[in-house]
This record gives structure tokens, sequence and C-alpha cells, in this order.
């Protein structure tokens, strides 16, 4: 490979990454907030269930099982997934940063 290809190529990846890492950052907080939605609804679910009499210890999979709380558990879920899949993203990002540094290492060296 020509030492300006591989020079072209380790900026692309870069860019690449930093783009990446800016995408993260939203996902991390979309992930949040999607948790903190969830948990507050669930929280507010249960404790309508309590004062309506529910027994204690079916309170937690009844508001669960309630549709708008499954919707958001299922935005969260989805959120956190997207966020790890961003993450492994990266990294594979990083690693092709990583060889194309260690083969124009190399080619510098011939």
């Amino acid at each position: 490979m020509e030492l300006q290809k591989i020079t072209n190529m380790i900026m692309i990846a870069s860019e690449r990454i930093d783009k990446a890492t800016r995408e993260v950052y939203k996902l991390a907080k979309n992930k949040a907030e999607t948790e903190q939605k969830y948990r507050v609804a669930l929280a507010k679910e249960i404790l309508t269930l309590k004062a309506d009499g529910m027994k204690v210890t079916i309170i937690d999979n009844i508001a669960k099982g309630n549709e708008e709380i499954a919707q958001l558990k299922f935005e969260r879920d989805y959120a956190e997934d997207m966020f790890k899949a961003a993450i492994k993203s990266l990294e594979a990002l990083q690693a092709e940063l990583s060889g194309l540094q260690s083969i124009l290492r190399v080619q510098n060296d011939i």
C-alpha cells in the first residue's frame, strides 16, 4: 500500500471515530433519559396499585404489565442496546485505526 493511501485511511478512520464518539454521548444521554422515564412511571404505577389495595407480592408484575409501563421498558431496553452497539462500533473503529497505524509504521520502516 502507498503511504499516502494509508495516511488518508487513517484520517478517515479518525474522523469516523470522532463522529462515533459524539453519537455515543447522545445515545448515553438518551439511555439515561429513557431509564428515568421508565423508573418514574413504574414507581407511580406501583403506588397507584398499592393505594388501590393490590397485594404487595404481585404489584411489581402487574405494574410492569401495564401497557404504558411496558412501552417505556421497551424504549429503555432499546436505548440501552443501541448504546452498547455504538460502543462496540466505536471499539471496532479504534481497532481499525490501530491496524492502519501499524501498517503505516511498518511501511515507514521499509
